[in-house]
């Protein structure tokens, strides 16, 4: 089992999260295993409206804060008791975030939920495919 799983969400689209829960809660070590989950929402630029950047970190405060009120209610449908699992919102590339994640928290595995695919993804949802593709720990990938 594993004792620390970095599973990202996306606050969106919780219905992708909920059909992963019952991995995570079946991977992880039942003594003292963690579970990360962690939403990542695009870096918002603040060089072509730097009039407005203190606009941009409330809205960037007010989303992080709704963010995390999610997941806390995402973290209520696992089996893993709450005090195991942690939350943490990033801004910034999903793929570089998750990576730097992984590295944080010394993750051993990471689960994902993903959308049925379409023409653009072939084989995977967009996110998905890019955090598997560049991870270096293993992947589960749930649809």
């Amino acid at each position: 089992m594993n004792k620390v799983i970095l599973m990202p969400v996306d606050i969106l689209a919780m219905d992708l999260s909920d059909k992963a829960i019952a991995y995570a809660d079946h991977m992880v070590d039942k003594e003292n295993g963690v579970i990360h989950l962690l939403h990542v929402f695009p870096k918002l630029g603040t060089s072509p409206m730097r009039g407005f950047a203190s606009d941009i970190r409330k809205y960037e405060e007010y989303m992080t804060n709704d963010a995390q009120e999610k997941m806390l209610n995402l973290a209520r449908k696992f089996k893993t008791p709450l005090e195991n699992i942690r939350f943490e919102v990033r801004h910034g590339n999903i793929r570089d975030e998750v990576n730097n994640a992984v590295e944080a928290h010394n993750a051993e595995m990471i689960i994902i939920g993903s959308r049925k695919p379409g023409i653009a993804t072939h084989l995977l949802g967009s996110a998905a495919a890019n955090i598997l593709r560049y991870a270096k720990i293993p992947v589960m990938v749930i649809r």
